[in-house]
């Protein structure tokens, strides 16, 4: 959309128009073209308050399109000055539109291809981001001095340490899932104690890491885009850059670099809770005892296990802080934008997860690891 005369501002139950500098002879082409994309399943609100200088051919393009958004919804018009109204008033009596507006309906083809390039621009947008993350990382490798020391430690606490609780109950219910599903089949062919296998090789490389990264990316990676999106609306952004201050210095690397050090450490804890869980289960469904339990993990859970976990856990941890920062940087300046970026930002990140996650299972593999 060209904001230079005309943006759009949507609303919950209405959109708002707001028309700004020069409607003349020289501009209609290129408002037009924006008015013809306008939606208009809900009320509009146009404001013409913006606008610097209206002459004959800006006002009849405003009648016509007027008219036409009038015929298809209700619209109020804001803002206009009398010398505008008079104008309006005088061409409106004389204009008779010759060329009839019809609703445009959109083929498949066009909205895959808008679509296509959306995410066309998201993923230079993204690519931006990552480029000057990574400047300002090795900026700050070469100036350690510089680094956000007592931020990273605040965000560490808040997304690591807060989140204990949750990672425990979440972890704890997903071995006992593990175990009960797992002790029905087991059971028909007399290998209860494989139960501990299945329970200990399975939480370790691949349910721990991943369903600790989604519980981290729908409560950390949310509240990241929230707190950056929220800075950007009130421009507190824009000050830190007024006032000298890189934001990705100040608000990206201390929450990312946060992530990296608290995920893993929450995958190791949700690691153990999670055997413990299926250590649980199995004594109620099978009655394979603690001291059994655990003779039977010393033999078959190596430290390799552990350690192919918890390499997963840097990786998801910058894709959930990159994804959740790069969200809220997108945020515009409305608030329906936050909830609409925080919901990206969660659905991003664990797709992103899942499929990397499915990566390194890959990689595993063809490495027989």
């Amino acid at each position: 959309m060209n904001e230079k005369y005309l943006f759009l501002e949507a609303y919950r139950d209405y959109i708002k128009l707001v028309s700004k500098d020069q409607w003349t002879l020289q501009t209609i082409r290129d408002i037009e073209k924006v008015l013809y994309s306008i939606p208009y399943d809900k009320k509009i609100i146009w404001d013409v308050s913006g606008v610097s200088e209206f002459d004959s051919a800006g006002i009849l393009l405003f009648v016509e399109y007027l008219n036409y958004f009038k015929k298809q919804t209700e619209v109020k018009v804001t803002g206009y000055t009398s010398k505008q109204k008079e104008m309006y008033d005088l061409l409106k009596k004389q204009h008779k539109s010759k060329k009839a507006i019809y609703a445009h309906k959109e083929s498949m083809l066009e909205r895959i291809g808008k679509k296509t390039i959306h995410i066309y621009g998201e993923f230079k947008e993204m690519l931006r981001f990552l480029g000057e993350l990574f400047i300002n990382l090795f900026y700050t490798l070469l100036h350690p001095r510089e680094f956000r020391f007592k931020e990273t430690v605040y965000h560490i606490y808040h997304s690591g340490f807060s989140a204990l609780m949750i990672v425990a109950v979440t972890a704890f219910l997903v071995g006992m899932v593990i175990a009960y599903q797992g002790s029905v089949q087991l059971a028909k062919f007399g290998a209860d104690i494989f139960i501990v296998d299945t329970v200990a090789i399975s939480m370790v490389r691949e349910l721990g890491p991943m369903i600790t990264a989604i519980v981290i990316a729908g409560r950390s990676g949310s509240a990241y885009t929230a707190e950056i999106g929220a800075m950007k609306i009130t421009e507190e952004i824009s000050a830190m850059r007024t006032m000298g201050f890189d934001p990705y210095s100040f608000l990206v690397l201390p929450r990312i670099i946060a992530l990296m050090i608290a995920l893993p450490l929450l995958i190791f804890f949700a690691d153990i809770v999670g055997i413990f869980g299926g250590m649980f289960a199995s004594k109620m469904q099978l009655g394979i005892s603690v001291e059994q339990f655990i003779n039977r993990l010393y033999e078959v859970l190596e430290v390799k296990h552990y350690i192919l976990g918890m390499i997963k856990g840097p990786v998801f941890a910058f894709l959930i802080a990159s994804v959740g920062c790069f969200r809220g940087f997108q945020v515009s300046q409305n608030t329906e934008s936050i909830g609409l970026h925080t919901t990206q930002s969660v659905v991003n990140s664990i797709f992103l997860v899942i499929a990397f996650d499915a990566l390194f299972s890959v990689i595993y593999t063809e490495l027989d690891l």
